[in-house]
This record gives structure tokens, sequence and C-alpha cells, in this order.
């Protein structure tokens, strides 16, 4: 099984890798960097619109470049308050070779509120590794390693929002 995806980071690659495979054998995952059209720290609709916009750049991709593939995926990580609190989680976009589309999104952790602003203004990843003195977060385990004190990795949440995704395609009978 051939999948585009909208990144090069390896630990969303694998995520997904690890979530497809769960369901399908020989999963093969090509990662291409796309824009997806938001801000460098997308919030509330944008974090889904981020993921949509990945998959459409990639299609467009793999028309341009005679690319066949069985599913085009994308994963946006982003903050939302649009549950009443700041919460940080990933949303995954998929869409099979045949035009079905469907969307998951993974466990989200809450932000400090005296941190939002300077989220909004850089990226999340940045304002963490200040915080933690590291660099380049976003790359590895990502906040959420250090946060859980590595019960729960990037990788982690991306495959959550990926076999959420998942659930339509492995299910379709119920939504046909």
């Amino acid at each position: 099984m051939k999948l585009l995806m909208g990144t090069k980071n390896p630990g969303k690659i694998e995520g997904a890798r690890q979530a497809f495979s769960k369901y399908f054998e020989n999963v093969e995952i090509e990662g291409v960097a796309v824009e997806s059209n938001v801000g460098a720290q997308p919030v509330n609709e944008q974090i889904l619109q981020g993921a949509k916009n990945r998959v459409e750049n990639l299609k467009k991709y793999a028309q341009e470049n005679n690319i066949q593939a069985d599913f085009y995926i994308a994963s946006e990580a982003g903050i939302t308050n649009l549950l009443g609190e700041w919460l940080d989680f990933n949303m995954a976009v998929l869409e099979s070779k045949d035009g079905e589309q469907s969307i998951g999104s993974s466990a989200g952790f809450p932000i400090p509120d005296k941190y939002v602003n300077e989220i909004i203004h850089s990226e999340l990843g940045k304002v963490m590794d200040k915080l933690f003195h590291a660099n380049g977060l976003s790359k590895e385990n990502g906040g959420i390693g250090i946060l859980t004190r590595d019960a729960i990795s990037r990788i982690d949440l991306t495959k959550q929002a990926f076999i959420m995704a998942l659930i339509k395609i492995i299910n379709g009978e119920v939504w046909k």
C-alpha cells in the first residue's frame, strides 16, 4: 500500500506508518513537504483546514509528478480553545485514491494560559524549546514527551489521530 504524506517529519511519518500497519500490509510512506496554507501555529479551525490543505497540495504534487498512491494523508497539530480551555492536539486527514475522505484527532493536552499569546505568535515547539532548554522538540518526541515524562510521544499522538481517521475506512459499511 502506497501512501503520500504531506510532511518530511520522521515522527509524523512513523506515527502514520504504525496506524496504517494495524490494518494494511506492506505500508510504504513517501513524505513530501507541502504547504498547509495556514500559519506556522494553527489555531482552532486552522488545524483541520491545514491538514486538508496539505492533502489537496499532495494530490496536486502527485498529479504533476505522475505519482500514484492509495492514500493521500496529512496531520496538523495546533491549539484550540473551542471547548473553553486551551488544548494542543493533532488532526489527521486522509483521502483514498477514490476520493473518500476521513478525519480523526488525537488526545489533547492542556496549554497554560500564560503562554498562549507567545505560542500563537511563534509556535508551540519554539516555546517548549525555550521553556525546557531544548532544541528541536517538535522533530523528536515532541513537547508531549517531556510533559508526560515519556509516557506519550509525538509519534503516539500522530498514530492516534490516524487510527481515528481510519475508523471510517475500515468500517466503511457503516458510512455507506
